[in-house]
């Protein structure tokens, strides 16, 4: 949203929405995670609510702790939610500041990047180590050192690290709450249901955090150190660190 313009009236966006064929809600193709990605993001779900219990616990973090696990990194197909941003991204910029257009970007790339990493993952688990049914943090360490992307998954950290800032920041700018209202009944009645739903769940979250600094920071020098501790060959100072022991 621009001084330079005024911001449109729900009805026209709501119009737009509708009778836009560039804006036509596409469903997309994805049939969910397959099963053996399904089998590995459950596992690192469930490292983060271990490694992350105590933020969990906490009244002031855990709203935003959980809009982390189920919105940011879950064992969740993503490509509806991803596939709708990259339609909408171009009229969501009438919309919405510019902070929280960059927001919605950035989480795009980091969606991007770990699936990425997770597919060599899990391929290394598979056919390099034979995992079928089950993940260990022991194999999983294991994979992540024979992948050799160590510069890839700091990249991944400090985008994650981005991604939770701007949440936090932009939950205090009274004009994203304001475009919120504006934009959720047009979004909802035009299909656009994912992308509002994963606005709406950060900006409530966040606006629950009691210190957006801290939590950002937890993570970061959380992942940082099992990413060093994987890296090192410490599988006990990883699971100690993880949570999983």
């Amino acid at each position: 949203m621009t001084d330079a313009t005024k911001p449109p009236s729900a009805v026209q966006l709501l119009h737009d929405l509708q009778h836009s064929e560039e804006l036509q809600h596409q469903p997309s193709a994805a049939d969910g995670l397959p099963p053996q990605m399904a089998m590995l993001r459950e596992w690192q779900a469930n490292r983060l609510a271990h490694t992350y219990a105590d933020l969990l616990a906490d009244p002031g973090y855990r709203p935003a702790c959980e809009f982390f696990l189920s919105d940011i990194y879950a064992p969740r197909d993503f490509s509806q939610r991803d596939h709708d941003l990259e339609r909408i991204h171009k009229f969501l910029s009438r919309v919405l500041p510019a902070a929280t257009i960059q927001l919605l970007t950035d989480t795009v790339e980091l969606n991007s990047m770990t699936n990425t990493l997770d597919n060599h993952l899990l391929q290394v688990l598979v056919d390099q180590l034979g995992v079928t049914d089950a993940v260990t943090a022991e194999l999983y360490a294991e994979a992540y050192r024979a992948c050799d992307n160590r510069a890839e998954r700091v990249r991944q950290i400090d985008l994650t690290q981005s991604v939770l800032r701007q949440v936090s920041d932009g939950a205090r700018y009274l004009v994203v709450g304001v475009a919120m209202k504006m934009l959720k009944v047009p979004a909802q009645r035009a299909g656009w249901v994912e992308i509002y739903d994963f606005l709406e769940r950060g900006y409530q979250a966040s606006r629950q955090m009691k210190d957006a600094k801290i939590f950002v920071e937890t993570i970061a020098q959380r992942e940082m150190g099992l990413l060093d501790l994987i890296y090192a060959d410490d599988v006990a100072g990883f699971k100690k660190l993880a949570g999983l022991s």
